[in-house]
């Protein structure tokens, strides 16, 4: 791989993660709410459903739905109804003012359940197998060795995409204290919920462009 393809392949890298989306409200929100260690756990859960998009695309298997319009749309549906689930959720929580100590006692239960939650926030939506299709074979040399370029193609995005993460999720840890009021809260509570489910509401009506 060149010097050139590789930062072609930065670049573009670095403009998807810094672009927002589900993922990052998702990390922003959790980081909020149960702490940056949660809001880690999720983030990890989001790009392992990524890093399984990257290795089907990489193997041609993405190419099988991009190009399949019925199982396009199933797993559109079932993205965006995840999304609006967890929208509504989100914004009819009570919340009540955020005992960080309290929340860290049920640590191993609540980070694996944050990372559950992030994998399915990452594998929500079918567009990113769309994108991961076109765009990440683009980088792959058929005549060079595969898992060789495919481990550097895979851990620069690891590693770019955590980095934006865990910079969201200790901002917003570092002003929380200030916002765990119960108003705060629930009013951040029904923002957070209202984009969530307008996401899920736009993955909803797209449509796959031929």
């Amino acid at each position: 791989m060149s010097l050139t393809t590789y930062s072609l392949y930065l670049a573009a890298v670095a403009v998807l993660v810094l672009s927002p989306g589900p993922t990052m409200l998702m990390c922003m929100t959790t980081a909020l709410n149960e702490g940056k260690s949660s809001a880690l756990a999720a983030a990890i859960g989001s790009i392992g459903a990524v890093l399984g998009v990257m290795t089907l695309s990489a193997l041609g298997l993405g190419a099988l739905l991009a190009a399949s319009e019925l199982a396009f749309t199933v797993v559109k549906v079932i993205g965006a109804i995840y999304l609006i689930w967890l929208g509504i959720r989100t914004f009819c929580n009570n919340a009540e003012a955020i005992d960080i100590k309290r929340a860290a006692t049920d640590t191993g239960r609540c980070l694996r359940a944050h990372y559950v939650r992030g994998l399915l926030v990452g594998s929500s939506n079918p567009k990113a197998i769309l994108f991961f299709t076109a765009f990440f074979p683009q980088f792959l040399n058929p005549i060079e060795p595969f898992a060789p370029q495919y481990s550097v193609l895979a851990l620069t995005f690891i590693a770019c995409e955590f980095s934006v993460l865990a910079m969201c999720a200790f901002g917003v840890s570092a002003v929380a204290p200030f916002l765990r009021s119960k108003c705060h809260m629930r009013w951040i509570n029904k923002v957070t919920g209202g984009l969530f489910a307008t996401m899920g509401g736009l993955l909803l009506f797209s449509r796959r462009h031929a």
